[in-house]
């Protein structure tokens, strides 16, 4: 049987080739997200060791309480603990480090590297009078305020030299510091494409906010001291509760354990797009199997004759299996590691430089590969072998095939019945939950089960809504819709591979739509403002930058935001600090009890969420503790709708500056006298020094902005997806191919009465057409079931969520599934025409 079963395997190379490459996919899916994110993960963990290998214990500022995006949110360490750690016995050199960010222009005014990842920090200079982290490649290192030093890596990129004046924005201003050193570094941020500037000390402190202070105090130990040695030596040393203390190990540690966390995010994302791809093939599989299983009916039946029991029929059909699976493992493992590859690359040339490092291919990886490349095989090859185990010998070589029974069908019927009410049920219910994602999750998978299972049901309906347009093509779209009907749980099983994935494609496609929607009335309904100001990294910014915008030509009104965290009697509160005589111009706040009137004094209003959980209402008196431990007690005016810009309690910033250590605008609103026109926006822009960190965005610049992003993400899914629907085009090139084989004599028959070679090959692209469109009309259906049940969840927490059908996204995906049709019959239909009319006529 083993050996029949490896004959079989190779008797029909041309469905082996397709098996095997359906399963290739998939596989090489899964192998390439492990190889990429383990690569990604090493990469990033050896660039953070690397960058702590001097690093025997760190000093760092204890948590802040501060609201995120505030000044006071940057913690500190006391500058006075510098020398109380340098006293300490073991400890050989201190450091002290201060960063924050720092934008660079290029010598065109474009900002270098984006957000976050550029950073400043300071040349802390040792006993030598240098900074063995930061080598000098040129010049030297920065002294004075109007000093700076660059990494070499943003240097050549924007073709600075030594003596070049840079332009440079840490708090909004534009400042333009000459610069006197380029060095060389190890930081994994510049590494990712992002950008390094040094100050000398003193500057950096200032800059940051951090007057006599750092960020963090690394310690190397001598030598013969350990590093818990040392740790609990400063930890002795320093004041109760005035820093924290951890080793070098334990911070490569948790920086290991955040890449791992990170990474599992998007491991997670792309194993199900994997997983996606080899559900899709499994109907590839199991259609393929039907075929060859059926191609060898008389065969099979003349075993079981001469004395092969059933056990050992379905055996040999998971030994071809088995075989197929291991081959499509290894090939998939070995394309896998050029996914990897490619992954890695088109991130490094989109979003930023990668750390450089090896390829990992573990065992692990090695071991998934193939055994899902098996398993997934032989399951969907265990249900063919089982049926045609079960064929009596007499009636198989006889060449009757036993149909479905009207009891089978109804039992199938009933079962998909219960699982697709069951599934609707589950995601009618998730719509009206505060949190339903796992319902709704549940339900989608239970609903589309029972659609699979139902879909042999839903195919003479739906197929004949075809028939007008069918008749249009005479006697060969009159056959084309008798062959998609004549095996309808072949043709569902093809149909529901491409349904998988255009469900996938059109709901996702849905949610985006509706979401950017919602963000644009977002925009035009919340605010007033012509422009909003606001840095490139998304933190606060110097009130320098409110002073240039009140100066500007054509500024009707104005009004910084100010964020600040507090406390009332209730726990924490997040305070939105606006001027109070201007806001109301600026914004449209929609308010659920009382009105917005004239911010001051004591008056405040607060978002609706933060008011039914504490029980707040208008009139309401609220206890209030601010930062600087004064207390005071609002009275709260209105109640309003939250928002992505506005939450929590909003009141005068007179009220609440003599609160604030450190007073910085979180953004800007501005309302022009001609309204946003490029003139205005260019005004502002000149006023504000032409800063290429700061952003001056009208409405339509908000909304395309986060209209980017979603569009790039829905074309990173849309590819991801694309491998199903590559699967999903290798089906119905195989059902065809089976519809081809089984009706040899029938074409022969109809070539022989008058069918030429083009009616047998528009018959074919017909019955194949219809098939696609079939398979498209209820994967399109289905998305937008799931589409508008996941718009309902995301409306809870996005009031302005409003549902948008893409009519016109919808029809290119029907187009897509026609096309998925004309080119996938292609080959069958040529080879049907091409069948020999004479040794059709002959066959079995």
């Amino acid at each position: 049987m083993f050996r029949t079963a490896l004959r079989n395997v190779l008797a029909h190379k041309a469905r082996l080739l397709m098996t095997v490459l359906a399963v290739m996919l998939g596989v090489a899916f899964v192998s390439g997200t492990l190889v990429f994110t383990s690569t990604l993960s090493d990469a990033f963990r050896n660039s953070a060791q690397k960058s702590l290998e001097h690093v025997d214990v760190a000093v760092q500022p204890p948590s802040s309480d501060a609201a995120p995006g505030a000044p006071e949110a940057t913690p500190q360490v006391d500058g006075k603990l510098l020398g109380t750690v340098a006293r300490v016995p073991g400890a050989t050199t201190v450091t002290g480090l201060v960063s924050g960010y720092t934008g660079v222009a290029d010598k065109h005014g474009k900002l270098l590297g984006a957000g976050l990842s550029t950073r400043g920090s300071n040349y802390f200079p040792g006993k030598n009078g240098k900074d063995a982290r930061y080598p000098m490649r040129d010049g030297a290192a920065p002294k004075g305020p109007d000093q700076i030093a660059l990494d070499a890596r943003t240097a050549d990129t924007a073709g600075y030299r030594v003596g070049d004046t840079v332009r440079i924005s840490v708090d909004g201003p534009v400042r333009k510091p000459k610069l006197t050193g380029i060095f060389t570094t190890d930081d994994d941020r510049v590494a990712a494409g992002g950008t390094l500037t040094l100050f000398d000390t003193k500057s950096a402190q200032k800059l940051f906010r951090m007057p006599g202070a750092y960020s963090v105090v690394q310690v190397t130990a001598a030598a013969g001291t350990s590093q818990n040695a040392l740790q609990h030596a400063i930890e002795r040393a320093l004041p109760p509760g005035g820093a924290t203390v951890e080793t070098g190990k334990q911070l490569a540690d948790q920086q290991a354990d955040m890449i791992e966390q990170q990474m599992d995010g998007m491991k997670t994302g792309l194993m199900v797009f994997a997983g996606i791809s080899l559900f899709v093939g499994i109907f590839l599989i199991a259609n393929t199997f039907t075929m060859l299983v059926a191609q060898r009916t008389r065969e099979l039946a003349l075993l079981r004759a001469v004395g092969a029991a059933r056990r050992q029929v379905t055996r040999s059909v998971l030994i071809e299996a088995f075989v197929v699976g291991t081959i499509a493992g290894a090939t998939g493992l070995v394309a896998g590691i050029g996914v990897g590859a490619g992954l890695r690359a088109l991130i490094s040339s989109t979003a930023g430089k990668l750390p450089d490092g090896p390829l990992v291919v573990s065992p692990a990886t090695v071991l998934t590969a193939l055994a899902v490349g098996i398993v997934v095989t032989v399951l969907a090859a265990w249900l063919p072998g089982r049926r045609a185990a079960k064929t009596p010998p007499v009636a198989a070589m006889n060449s009757v095939h036993a149909p479905a029974t009207t009891k089978s069908l109804v039992v199938r019927n009933s079962i998909g019945a219960a699982f697709a009410g069951l599934g609707i049920a589950g995601v009618l219910a998730a719509t009206g939950m505060d949190d339903g994602r796992s319902t709704m999750g549940a339900g989608a998978v239970l609903l589309l089960i029972g659609v699979f299972i139902l879909t042999p049901l839903l195919s003479r309906p739906l197929i004949a809504l075809a028939v007008p347009v069918l008749r249009a093509f005479g006697i060969a779209g009159t056959l084309a819709r008798q062959n998609a009907l004549r095996n309808p749980r072949r043709t569902a099983t093809t149909a529901s591979a491409l349904m998988v994935g255009l469900t996938l494609i059109t709901g996702l496609t849905v949610i985006a739509t509706s979401v950017q929607k919602g963000v644009d009335k977002l925009a035009t309904d919340s605010l007033k403002a012509d422009y909003v100001i606001s840095m490139d990294s998304g933190q606060p910014f110097s009130t320098q930058l409110e002073k240039a915008v009140d100066a500007a030509d054509g500024v009707a009104v104005s009004s910084p935001l100010r964020k600040e965290m507090a406390e009332t009697g209730d726990g924490p509160a997040v305070l939105n600090g606006v001027n109070g005589r201007e806001f109301g111009a600026l914004t449209q706040l929609n308010f659920t009890e009382g009105a917005l009137g004239e911010l001051r004094g004591n008056r405040t209003v607060v978002d609706g969420d933060t008011a039914r959980d504490k029980h707040w209402k208008t009139g309401s008196r609220v206890p209030m503790t601010f930062p600087d431990g004064k207390k005071a007690t609002l009275t709260v005016s209105g109640v309003y709708e939250g928002n992505d810009m506005f939450r929590g309690f909003v009141l005068d910033n007179a009220t609440l500056a003599p609160h604030q250590k450190h007073i910085a605008d979180d953004r800007i609103l501005v309302k022009m006298a001609g309204g946003a026109t490029d003139g205005n926006k260019d005004a502002l822009a000149k006023a504000l020094g032409n800063n290429p960190a700061v952003l001056v965005a009208d409405k339509k610049d908000v909304s395309d902005g986060i209209s980017h992003s979603i569009t790039v993400m829905l074309n990173m899914l849309y590819g991801l997806l694309a491998m199903a629907v590559i699967v999903a085009v290798l089906g119905v090139v195989n059902t065809l191919a089976m519809s081809v084989f089984e009706r040899s004599q029938e074409i022969g028959m109809l070539r022989a009465i008058g069918l030429d070679r083009r009616g047998v090959k528009r018959m074919v692209r017909l019955e194949s057409l219809v098939i696609s469109l079939f398979g498209g009309v209820l994967g399109v259906g289905l998305g937008v079931f799931f589409g508008w049940a996941a718009g309902e969840l995301i409306g809870a927490a996005m009031p302005s969520y409003e549902l948008v059908l893409p009519w016109g996204r919808m029809g290119l995906f029907l187009g897509l599934a026609a096309l998925v049709g004309v080119l996938a019959a292609l080959w069958p239909a040529r080879r049907a025409a091409r069948l020999n009319m004479l040794t059709a006529l002959k066959a079995d």
